[in-house]
């Protein structure tokens, strides 16, 4: 999906540009990804492509479904959206603002794959080691892959940080087949 990306990237620095504040970019992030759950619908993907529907009428629907308040920032750029044909880009722009919003505030999404349950007192600590490697905040989620055999890979971003024991049985295997 990288096409899709490079289509949203645009459209997410600009909405970014357009506020003031953190604080005005920060309260559009939970609209947004409102809006881009509803513009993900294949239906109503449909409906949008349906030459006899007006720009308006999408606006006004995708707005009613997603039972949010659209400002002038947000309505603007659904309405241009929506008009240049890229209504299923909307789920990536959000994405990519949400990302801008928080590499602003110094804060990134990790994702941190574990073998096993990694209780609060070791999360904490974990994380803490892994905001001092990769030089920020993190905002830190779980997941659970027992095929990882033991030990963690991190997602920050574009990054990876894999010092699970299937890494290193592949590394192994690598240095051995050499």
């Amino acid at each position: 999906m990288a096409e899709l990306a490079t289509i949203a990237r645009p459209y997410a620095e600009a909405l970014f540009k357009t506020t003031a504040s953190a604080a005005d970019a920060q309260a559009l992030v939970a609209p947004m990804q409102a809006l881009s759950a509803v513009a993900g619908n294949d239906d109503l993907r449909r409906f949008a492509d349906n030459p006899k529907v007006d720009t308006a009428q999408v606006v006004d629907l995708i707005a009613g479904v997603a039972r949010t308040t659209l400002d002038t920032k947000l309505g603007n750029l659904l309405r241009l959206v929506i008009a240049n044909g890229r209504l299923e880009a909307l789920p990536e722009i959000s994405e990519q603002f949400a990302a801008l919003v928080k590499a602003q505030s110094g804060t990134s999404d990790a994702v941190i794959h574990s073998a096993f349950p990694i209780d609060d007192g070791q999360l904490a600590a974990v994380v803490a080691t892994l905001e001092k490697r990769f030089g920020r905040r993190l905002s830190a989620r779980v997941t659970i892959d027992p095929s990882l055999i033991g030990g963690i890979r991190v997602v920050v971003g574009d990054e990876v940080l894999d010092t699970s024991i299937r890494a290193r049985l592949e590394k192994m295997k690598v240095a051995l087949t050499a």
